[in-house]
């Protein structure tokens, strides 16, 4: 761990901004570096990149790659000994995804009626709903809902387990998640709690665990992850889905869509709907 946290950010055109972030994954030294990229003022068309690295080289790593890249103004920030993401998280607004209405505990006098509220504090796992890929896999799977039902839903790399949680508020009787982080897993189970939803979330690595597996195959599997490990996942992915199944992938940039399709196509799925958000994509895949 840093000895002091920083925020390394980086702000430029579009073009640039992508190529940096492409960069930052294909490092294998960064894999687990958390980041996000948006357009910040879409007059000006300036787009920025927010890094949160966890240790002194990741850090040093980000901040070299941001600024040998040219066309990007570059800084880095040190952070305040708080709990700098609670608080920043605290103050966004309510997410709206088709029927899907996700808060937070400072919004709970907004909740309308006649929608699938789903309360996601900020917190130490990934998916408050706010992200652009969070958001993309809620849009998708509320146009599925409209003309099918599943019953087995997988999610993997579950975060806060928001997604899973949508399934089993909406039906689905068997709801799963699993997560390489062991927080991640324990906050998605007290959130299903809290969203009185019927899931369960499981710390496992892979998709082989007897948990996972003793419910395959599923109707659907979210996978909210990374463009690398759903490279490295799409066999298992597609092991674990019936035929006609549906995969909802995102977590990868627009420049990123080839890369995932190059590995999923050929397993035979087709593409059915693509989101786009910011920078982001979410993948609606069937299996054929």
């Amino acid at each position: 761990m840093s000895e002091s946290a920083v925020q390394v950010i980086a702000r430029g055109d579009r073009a640039p901004a992508e190529a940096a972030a492409a960069a930052i994954d294909a490092n294998p030294l960064l894999e687990n570096a958390t980041y996000s990229i948006l357009e910040e003022d879409e007059d000006k068309e300036i787009w920025r990149i927010d890094a949160f690295p966890t240790t002194d080289e990741e850090a040093e790593g980000i901040a070299e790659i941001l600024r040998a890249t040219p066309g990007l103004e570059v800084v880095v920030e040190k952070l305040a000994d708080a709990d700098w993401l609670a608080m920043s998280l605290s103050g966004l607004p309510p997410v709206e995804a088709g029927r899907f209405f996700v808060y937070g505990a400072h919004d709970q006098g907004k909740v309308p009626e006649g929608r699938v509220t789903l309360k996601i504090d900020a917190g130490a796992a990934f998916g408050t709903g706010h992200h652009g890929t969070t958001v993309g896999c809620l849009e998708a799977f509320d146009n599925l809902l409209k003309t099918e039902s599943f019953e087995k839903v997988l999610d993997v790399g579950c975060g806060t387990g928001v997604l899973a949680i949508a399934a089993a508020r909406t039906g689905s009787p068997i709801a799963v998640g699993t997560d390489i982080d062991e927080p991640s897993a324990r906050i998605a189970n007290e959130n299903a709690q809290i969203n009185d939803a019927k899931c369960e979330f499981y710390f496992a690595d892979g998709l082989s665990d007897a948990r996972i597996a003793q419910h395959a195959p599923y109707d659907l599997v979210f996978a909210n992850i990374l463009a690398a490990p759903l490279v490295f996942l799409a066999p298992e992915i597609g092991a674990a889905l019936k035929s006609g199944g549906v995969a909802i992938l995102s977590g990868l940039l627009r420049t990123q869509e080839e890369r995932i399709l190059e590995a999923y196509l050929p397993l035979g799925f087709v593409v059915e709907q693509t989101i786009h958000h910011d920078a982001w994509s979410a993948l609606q895949l069937r299996k054929k």
